[in-house]
Parts: structure tokens; sequence; C-alpha cells
């Protein structure tokens, strides 16, 4: 890697290291709305102090807080449309695994802790970014705004309105998810559909009068082995029944039966496709009910133009310290780019530390990948226009 340009502070790995383990020392699963709002406390106290505006938004539906921050107009040497950055504060970990199977600690190039790849430092990051341009007396070419949501982890339910009109007023999306596999960003994700089966059918006896009954955990089988038969490698759909839960009793004909479903496809064509052959799904036995509730939680994320333009700015910028950016292929994970990215923004996402185990007890990030990925961020901020 070569150094920094003449005369420009270096970026302090330590530095950066101890900021993320500030925020994933505070346990933040999204469930749990009091805990994510002391990391976001925590994250508007370190915005107010650097000078942004801020905007909190009260979370709803149990979730935590939106926290909007802002850089003053005298920041930034352009006007209008400007770049907006994307984190969130949730993670899947329940409270406890800091002081279980994840506690916070390194070994080797590697930094263990819940949300800690996902997506903390990405977050962290970001804020670091700015901060150092603003330590230099840099100004951005165009106005910043962080965005940082409580609940992407399921899905946005409650910020994703907010994210989008967001988007429409910014020119470029940076979203601060992991990076991948080495020096790579992503620049494509599949789209995210959810949806609910419910079958009734009639209780019976199931030694005595087990002819009478109709069974709703059977037709619901004979409906996971349809869905299923569904997923397609070739055209990148998978269908997944992930939940399936009925019956009163192991001597009862069951009467009732609800499985729930994760669809990911690559494309808005395939989005209408499979959303329509879903809701149209119809009963398979005799004498009982179907329903279907359910749609796409995320559109396609695809790479167009703008898409790509962008990448090659990144792409630019990486070789500044000698370094090679590459974007991973079409990937299943949903993101709250998705939904710019749908709305037509250029959307770089996969910007933060790049390491592995997301979701998981070894979740962990690479020393390594923090000073280059904060120098991207960094010079993204400073030069996109």
């Amino acid at each position: 890697m070569t150094e920094p340009r003449q005369n420009e502070p270096k970026i302090d790995a330590d530095e950066v290291l101890n900021g993320i383990v500030e925020w994933v020392s505070i346990e933040s699963p999204s469930h749990d709305a009091r805990s994510v709002n002391k990391v976001v406390d925590h994250v508007e106290g370190q915005f107010r102090d650097l000078g942004l505006k801020l905007d909190r938004t009260a979370g709803v539906d149990g979730f935590g807080d939106i926290l909007e921050c802002r850089t003053p107009a005298e920041w930034s040497t352009g006007e209008g449309k400007g770049i907006l950055v994307l984190a969130h504060l949730d993670t899947v970990h329940p409270i406890g695994m800091i002081e279980k199977d994840l506690k916070v600690r390194r070994e080797g190039d590697s930094i263990f802790g819940p949300g800690i790849y996902d997506m903390k430092a990405g977050g962290y990051i970001a804020y670091y970014a700015l901060r150092h341009l603003v330590r230099q007396g840099k100004k951005t070419k165009l106005p910043v705004t962080f965005l940082f949501i409580p609940e992407e982890e399921v899905g946005s339910p409650t910020s994703r309105a907010r994210i989008e009109d967001a988007a429409r007023g910014h020119k470029y999306a940076l979203v601060m998810e992991p990076g991948r596999d080495g020096d790579r960003v992503v620049t494509s994700r599949k789209g995210v559909g959810r949806f609910t089966l419910k079958v009734k059918g009639a209780a019976s006896h199931a030694g005595v009068r087990h002819q009478d009954g109709r069974s709703a955990i059977h037709e619901m089988a004979r409906q996971i082995m349809r869905i299923e038969a569904k997923t397609d490698y070739a055209r990148g759909i998978t269908c997944n029944v992930g939940l399936v839960s009925g019956g009163t009793g192991v001597n009862v004909v069951p009467a009732e039966c609800t499985a729930e479903v994760d669809l990911r496809v690559p494309s808005q064509q395939l989005a209408e496709e499979m959303m329509h052959w879903f809701l149209n799904l119809e009963p398979i036995g005799k004498d009982v009910e179907l329903t279907v509730e359910g749609g796409m939680n995320r559109p396609p994320y695809q790479k167009d133009a703008g898409i790509s333009s962008l990448f090659e700015k990144a792409q630019a910028i990486y070789r500044e310290i000698g370094k090679e950016l590459l974007d991973v292929p079409l990937t299943g994970g949903g993101s709250d780019g998705n939904f710019t990215a749908a709305l037509g923004i250029p959307t770089l996402d996969g910007l933060g530390a790049d390491g592995k185990g997301a979701h998981a007890a070894y979740e962990q990030i690479y020393y390594s990948s923090l000073v280059p990925r904060t120098y991207l961020c960094t010079r993204l901020l400073e030069t996109l226009d």
C-alpha cells in the first residue's frame, strides 16, 4: 500500500478500532428498542459534537429511533442533491452475547464482537471519515446526510419510507454494510420477498374419527413441496420455507397450519412473476382453505450505468493507495441499498470493514481492512460531485 498523499494526516487504525469497539460494546438487538436507542444516543452525541444538524425521529411498533445527521451548508462547496450515507445500528444478536460467545477480543488480524461486521464497523468508519475531513479543514463538494436505521435486520419495516424519501433528495447513496471477500464492494443484490401461508382444515379425533378430519399440516406439506420446487438456480430464484407451525395435539387431526416463506429474485420482472404466483396459489386437497399474504420486502438492486460509474470512481480512489477494488457477483442478501437503487439513485454498498461471520457466533472484522476502507469512504465523501 502506498502512503497517503503528501502532508495528509494518516488515518489511525487504532483510533478507528477503538471507536468501533465503543459502538459494539452497546448491544442492540433489533426488537429491543431501549438497547438500540442507547447506541443511537451515543452516535447522536458524536455527530452533535462534530457540528452536524440532527433530526431524531421516535421509533414506532416497538423499534428504536431513526437518526439523521446533516452537514451544515458551509461544509460543502456545492449545493443541491448530495450524498446519502446509510447504516443501521441494530444487530441480530441477543443481549448477553458479548459476555458469552462473542466477547470483544482481538486474535491476530481478527476482532470479534456482536454486530462488529454487520455492521457497526461500517457505520463508525463513515463517521470517522467525515471527522477526518473536518480535522483537516476540508470541505466536501456535496452536502452529506447520514441516516442511521434501527431495524434493518428485520427488513426496515418502519424506516423504509424515510430511506426512500431521503434517497430522492440525494444524488448518491453510500451503504456501509460490510465489505466482502477482500477488496470487494457490492453493486447488486437480489430482491427479497416474504409470504405467509395459512391453511384451515377440520379437526377430528386421530384414532376414532380420523376420516372426518381434514389435515391442515398435510395440505401445507404439499404446498411446501410445490413452493420449494420453484427454486431455480439458473434463473437466480430461491424459495425457502423457513418457519412452519400447526396442530394442537398429536392425537388430533390438525385444523390449522402456518408457513412463512423467504423469496429471493434478481430482477423486478422475476419479482412480479413470483409475487403473482404466490398470491394466486390454490388448495391442492379437498375441503381445505388456503390464504396467502405478503409481497416484496426489498426490491431488486440491479447494477445500472449510474452504479457502474460510481463504482469506477471508487476504483480510482482505491488505486491511490495501490489497491484494486472489485465488486462481488450478485448477492442474495438484501440491505437498505435495495431501496435506494430501485429508485434509480447510484448506490454503492458493502463499503464497511472486511471480515466474516455476519449473524454468527464468530462474527469478526479484519484490522488490516480498516485503513483502506476508511480511506475509500473519506475520499468518496470528499470527491463525489
